[in-house]
């Protein structure tokens, strides 16, 4: 659906993406991470047709952004970090505003309006001043009007950025039932958004794309070692029977908490269980985790800069 050969944009002599290759399948979910000033919004405004490339080639759908951007505009819908929406308008009359904008036929706005209102979550609110509503709802509004021309592409550029707890679940909620139909590009300093939401990752860096893969993907990738835990019904009073367990790293007990370091592609939990049991400690329950996104971002990101 995108499609994204070797981009370059200069600023002056300044770059601010270099060399930065990526395809994204229709239907596909991406969370796009990286630094302030990394070339998210950058990367995203080009293939919006919002921005022309120094150098190399964006296509949308299979449409040339810098030779057919009309085209590309009619299957985008965007959403930038500054959403472009008018507070002295209802969201009523500015939906309609933007549904004519965006070349909806006079005949299909009503239809596409009222589609729009009860996806967001504005049916409440639809005759009020935008001016009036609460951050959510304005966001709620940003969000429709990227939508209402039923693109098939969607990008949202920190849609949860400024709100509450509350609001950021809503938002989310509506971004995962958007992915259903649409084919997203989220970008978010708000990493569990991305693991709740998203099928992929991009990673980019000072311009430059420094991972494109499955969280899990990742995971195992760039770590050797994962944690079991495993909770019991009393402490542990003896660690040193798991020591000549094969693939155990290291235990350490935390009251009925056993945590335990394992080679990832190991699997000592039956071996780990059998033994608990032998013992006659009642096991309640038995998780294994990854290194979370955040350690992954940030191993990624530290290891970038130490390179330069």
């Amino acid at each position: 659906m995108i499609e994204v050969q070797e981009l370059t944009k200069y600023y002056g002599d300044r770059p601010a993406i270099q060399d930065v290759s990526f395809s994204i399948q229709k239907g596909e979910v991406l969370g796009f991470l990286g630094p302030n000033g990394a070339g998210k919004t950058t990367t995203m405004r080009i293939i919006t047709g919002y921005l022309m490339p120094s150098a190399g080639r964006a296509f949308v759908g299979g449409h040339d952004v810098e030779k057919e951007p009309l085209e590309v505009k009619r299957l985008v819908g965007y959403l930038p970090e500054n959403p472009p929406i008018y507070l002295d308008m209802t969201v009523r009359d500015y939906l309609y505003f933007i549904s004519e904008i965006k070349g909806v036929p006079s005949s299909q706005r009503r239809e596409s309006v009222a589609r729009v209102v009860e996806r967001c979550g504005l049916v409440d609110v639809y005759d009020r001043l935008i001016g009036n509503l609460s951050r959510g709802y304005k966001q709620r509004v940003a969000i429709a009007q990227a939508i209402v021309h039923d693109p098939e592409v969607l990008i949202l550029d920190e849609p949860t950025i400024g709100l509450d707890p509350a609001q950021v679940v809503e938002i989310r909620e509506l971004i995962r039932e958007l992915g259903k139909e649409h084919t997203v590009i989220l970008s978010t300093h708000i990493l569990p958004e991305v693991t709740m939401t998203c099928n992929r990752v991009l990673i980019i860096n000072e311009g430059r794309l420094i991972a494109a893969d499955t969280y899990e993907q990742l995971s195992r990738r760039l770590s050797d070692r994962r944690q079991v835990q495993i909770l019991l019904d009393r402490p542990l009073d003896d660690e040193s029977f798991f020591q000549d367990v094969p693939g155990v790293e290291s235990v350490r007990a935390e009251g009925r908490e056993l945590v335990v370091s394992v080679g990832v592609d190991t699997a000592p939990q039956p071996e780990l269980i059998r033994r608990l049991v032998e013992k006659g400690y009642g096991i309640l329950e038995v998780r294994s985790s990854l290194p979370s996104l955040e350690e992954i971002y940030l191993r990624l990101i530290s290891g970038e800069k130490g390179g330069h």
